[in-house]
């Protein structure tokens, strides 16, 4: 019997994010309670508003809503003249009144876009709305000594200020939804609206996943994923979930509307539950809120506070400093390391504009980032002992030959463990680079004369041996001589020979 070959079909994916960002209040949304709870006692961020008692009447946070106007403007939303708070009803633990206060068919903002740049080539995403809502409590599942489980509450989140940011599924590849997810938050943090800390959940993401044959215009099943609390589970996620719902398909099976969560340890996504059909959350405007009156000219006076963006100070960093597009990208990722990076600049005192800022560049991207990462902090955290003074001193260093690369790395490196100045650790040191000839001949003339192996090796042809006795010199002057004088001078001496 011949067996039919089973056809391969290529599919793309169609992937659309959800984000919620905490915003960045005093009180919370519709009380006056302490909107700080990250490091507060359980329970005691309350009062009978945010803990849902019967009869108390909310007030709207001005703060939140300029916050979410802000960033719909920054988003190139509209933003309605006259939008309302609705309430969303779905029983939970975590939402002690019963109901969400929430925007459904008037948000706040809507219809706008973000770029994404991805190798080189940049192309929009759509957003559908960015609106304002409540946040819940927070759940902690315990278990006693015995093995019997139990959940406890803490109402300290409850009726925290939350932006929700709904994207078109307009992203096709988990690269894309990673780059998507670090520019919106690039951006809140810019306007400084959110923290956008994952790992503490003021910046939470779910997704709503689909493959199609390429070609194809009409939406597969959707499936949603959650519990993705880093920029890499996201992107591990649903590279998984993508390929997953390939393979069913390619199988000959159907791909089961339903929620799944992702487990970091199994490298999976999992069912959690069906979604068959919509949830009912029975929305209708919320009888205690009256709708907003979002004035023309209000909306104008907010824009005028946006900030320069990533994207506009990116391109200045191009123009203006004449950065590659790689480096000014990187730099303006993180607003910190963007606003250190320009004090360094205009700390430092040699040479042009542009020379210093290459040299800023090179620094903060490369040894200054692996400090960072290895100590697991950001340039802006309290912890971090360099300011941008410190890599000035080195990009002048190095830029007058004080030192070389070798050495103002060490001064660096001692820098950043104690806050010293790399001039004063250079000073204390006595490692100030030897730039004279008299001074590095000594030690050329030694290096020849102690290895008469490499110096055959070069007369033989194997120009690479000088290198050897580069190193030589190095070590004999301890890092101190001018590299490049150091070769100059015994390619000099060995070319003689040569002759």
């Amino acid at each position: 019997m011949v067996q039919t070959p089973v056809k391969t079909v290529a599919y793309e994916a169609v992937i659309g994010l959800e984000v919620h960002a905490q915003v960045l209040t005093r009180s919370k949304m519709f009380c006056g309670c302490a909107a700080d709870y990250q490091s507060a006692a359980p329970n005691t961020r309350v009062c009978p508003v945010c803990m849902g008692m019967p009869g108390v009447l909310p007030v709207i946070n001005k703060a939140a809503v300029e916050a979410t106007v802000l960033t719909g403007l920054a988003l190139h939303c509209t933003i309605a003249e006259r939008p309302k708070f609705d309430r969303k009803n779905y029983p939970y633990p975590d939402l002690v009144k019963g109901y969400q206060i929430s925007q459904y068919d008037l948000p706040i903002s809507a219809k706008g876009w973000l770029e994404i740049d991805l190798d080189g080539e940049r192309r929009r995403a759509g957003i559908t709305r960015v609106h304002l809502e409540e946040d819940t409590a927070k759940l902690l599942h315990r278990s006693d000594p015995s093995g019997e489980s139990y959940s406890l509450i803490d109402l300290n989140r409850s009726g925290t200020p939350l932006m929700e940011i709904v994207g078109e599924p307009d992203l096709r590849s988990a690269e894309e939804a990673r780059q998507y997810l670090m520019k919106l938050r690039t951006i809140l943090q810019y306007l400084g609206v959110s923290t956008g800390n994952m790992e503490e959940g003021s910046f939470r993401c779910d997704a709503n996943v689909s493959v199609r044959p390429v070609g194809s215009t009409a939406y597969g099943t959707k499936v949603e994923v959650k519990n993705m609390n880093s920029f890499r589970s996201v992107y591990r996620a649903l590279q998984f979930e993508v390929q997953r719902q390939q393979d069913v398909l390619q199988s000959g099976g159907r791909v089961v509307q339903e929620t799944r969560g992702w487990s970091d340890a199994k490298g999976a996504t999992q069912s959690q539950r069906s979604k068959e059909q919509a949830h009912d959350y029975r929305y209708f405007p919320e009888p205690d809120l009256p709708p907003l009156h979002l004035e023309p000219a209000w909306v104008e006076q907010v824009r005028s506070r946006l900030p320069e963006l990533p994207d506009a100070r990116r391109d200045r960093f191009q123009e203006q400093y004449g950065l590659s597009l790689y480096d000014a990208r990187l730099l303006v990722a993180s607003k910190a390391l963007a606003e250190f990076f320009e004090r360094t600049v205009a700390a430092a005192q040699s040479g042009d504009a542009k020379s210093r800022a290459k040299g800023a560049a090179n620094w903060l991207l490369g040894e200054v980032s692996r400090l960072l990462n290895a100590e697991g902090v950001e340039i802006d955290s309290p912890n971090v002992k360099i300011g941008p003074e410190h890599v000035a001193e080195i990009v002048d260093l190095l830029e007058h030959k004080t030192v070389n690369q070798t050495v103002a790395k060490e001064a660096m490196e001692e820098a950043f463990r104690t806050g010293k100045k790399p001039s004063q650790i250079v000073q204390e040191r006595g490692a100030t680079q030897i730039t004279t000839t008299e001074a590095i001949a000594p030690a050329v003339d030694a290096a020849i004369e102690a290895n008469p192996q490499a110096v055959k090796d070069y007369l033989a042809g194997k120009e690479t041996a000088v290198k050897f006795l580069v190193g030589q010199v190095m070590k004999a002057t301890k890092g101190r001589a001018n590299p490049t004088m150091v070769q100059e001078m015994l390619t000099q001496r060995l070319s003689a020979r040569k002759a």
